[in-house]
């Protein structure tokens, strides 16, 4: 009995989707946005930022459902374990989509534009 309460522990940790705020940054080099002027590094912010709070809410529902789902099939269905989404294509965008914010803060930073996400638990 031992044994199967540790393995479905590690199908909860191993099977299921991250929290958002636990995806880390994709590196993005501020070069990328070296020729953008303030306006410009402001409307691509506002842009990446509005983008990364919706792929984060998507990330944080396919966590929930994966919860659900490895709790029923711990319980009554194991079958479902394999319906888990875990981190895919979602948090792959949204650690890509962190790394952008801190690249475009870099760049404005280095351009004296003012520009700064509210995160600053390091997931920006």
């Amino acid at each position: 009995m031992k044994i199967y309460m540790a393995l479905a522990a590690m199908i909860l940790v191993a099977g299921c989707a991250s929290k958002s705020e636990n995806i880390q940054a994709t590196y993005m080099s501020p070069m990328l946005y070296e020729s953008y002027s303030c306006e410009q590094l402001a409307q691509e912010g506002h842009r990446v930022a509005a983008r990364a709070a919706e792929v984060a809410g998507v990330q944080d529902k396919n966590r929930q459902n994966d919860t659900i789902k490895t709790t029923v099939g711990v319980i009554l269905f194991w079958p479902i374990l394999f319906a888990n989404e875990g981190d895919g294509q979602t948090a792959a965008e949204l650690a890509q989509l962190k790394g952008q914010k801190k690249a475009i803060e870099e760049a404005s930073i280095k351009k004296n534009c003012g520009i700064r996400f509210e995160n600053t638990n390091g997931s920006k």
